[in-house]
């Protein structure tokens, strides 16, 4: 059974009733085990149903006192941005998100409290391990890179993400496409150079106005949280098992680290609303019908909008090559793996000399024969 390293700074400690240590999430079970003696402390069962959705114009309209609210410490890092969570007591850490060494001056802020999270499932020595095979699986990588990638290490990150869904209501007009064969007239030559009358079947569009309404349900549109990650890397990650989503709780903390939001609820529904038009435009076109649509106008409405805040488990290994920065993601429900990655000039060089070489080869043997 695998747990986060001892000595892991996280938000909240939970100390072993027989030794006293600080026990630390174990992946893969759903107990606090001790890294010293082995002693489990196991987290009790949520009910059916006990994640439950809020309600997004409710919680914007009173979020000044909401007691939806608390206090984090966040610790900024000046190399990268990321904000996290660590432990009252930490003086000194390293980011996770960018490997550069951080002083814990924490700076208060109020924020929306997670209500639930994604326990972590991937142990670490199952991540390093990918971690592993994807460094030796890649070409033109720097040789060194191996040395260089597995010295930094690799951590247990929980970063932030809201979850939308709503139901919207979409009037729309545009052009319907409809094809049709025609047949056209024209001249040619045949074999003796005569000019010859010939016909022939062209497709045409007949285009025609329409308009009408298109009624859509979304059911948990994901949009992370967090700047402090690639973007595109950490979306093809997903996607991610949310129907298995529990309900926030301090001990699934235990170990690891927890990154703050940085994009917040508002600006979040903005992400999810693009991503619903999308959509919402393929369900106007299949209501067009046709061989072709063109939409022009698109005015929708959204009602019964609701909320999570929610952590999603992530390994990370964020490594330093000659001054820049790469990271390397692991999904700590799936194993889904992605990264970041240095190439060799060196070796590109000597490949295409290669290839240059053989080409010449080939040429003078063609030549001589």
């Amino acid at each position: 059974m695998d747990t986060a390293q001892p000595g892991t700074k996280s938000q909240h400690q939970f100390p072993c009733k027989d030794c006293g240590a600080d026990l630390v999430f174990a992946p893969g079970t759903n107990c606090l085990k001790c890294p010293y003696c082995g002693a489990e402390n196991c987290i009790p069962d949520a009910p059916p149903g006990a994640v439950q959705e809020e309600d997004f114009r409710a919680t914007l309209a009173n979020l000044t006192h909401s007691q939806d609210l608390q206090d984090t410490l966040a610790v900024k890092c000046v190399a990268c941005g990321a904000e996290s969570q660590f432990g009252s007591d930490v003086v000194s850490s390293k980011c996770p998100f960018c490997g550069a060494a951080i002083v814990a001056t924490a700076q208060s802020k109020k924020q929306i409290k997670p209500k639930a999270l994604l326990p972590f499932l991937i142990t670490r020595e199952e991540a390093s391990t990918a971690f592993r095979r994807w460094v030796a699986s890649l070409w033109f990588a720097p040789s060194e890179l191996t040395r260089t990638a597995e010295r930094s290490g690799i951590d247990g990150v929980y970063t932030p993400a809201w979850t939308y869904d709503a139901d919207t209501d979409s009037a729309y007009t545009g052009q319907r496409g409809d094809d049709y064969w025609d047949t056209e007239t024209y001249t040619d030559r045949d074999a003796n150079g005569n000019t010859v009358t010939r016909t022939r079947q062209v497709r045409r569009t007949r285009w025609s106005y329409v308009s009408g309404q298109v009624a859509n349900q979304f059911d948990d549109i994901l949009v992370l949280a967090s700047n402090s990650l690639p973007r595109k890397i950490a979306q093809r990650l997903e996607p991610w098992d949310l129907k298995n989503l529990v309900p926030y709780r301090d001990e699934y903390l235990s170990g690891f680290v927890a990154e703050s939001y940085q994009v917040d609820l508002p600006q979040g529904f903005d992400t999810a609303r693009g991503i619903m038009d999308g959509y919402i435009r393929q369900s106007i076109c299949r209501d067009i019908g046709g061989d072709h649509q063109q939409i022009a106008t698109v005015n929708t409405r959204y009602e019964n909008i609701t909320f999570k805040h929610t952590l999603l488990p992530v390994w990370i290994s964020a490594y330093r090559y000659r001054e820049r920065v790469f990271r390397f993601l692991v999904n700590a429900r799936s194993g889904e793996v992605q990264g970041e990655r240095p190439y060799s000039a060196w070796k590109i060089t000597a490949v295409v000399l290669a290839a240059i070489f053989v080409v010449i080869l080939i040429a003078l043997f063609a030549h001589a024969h």
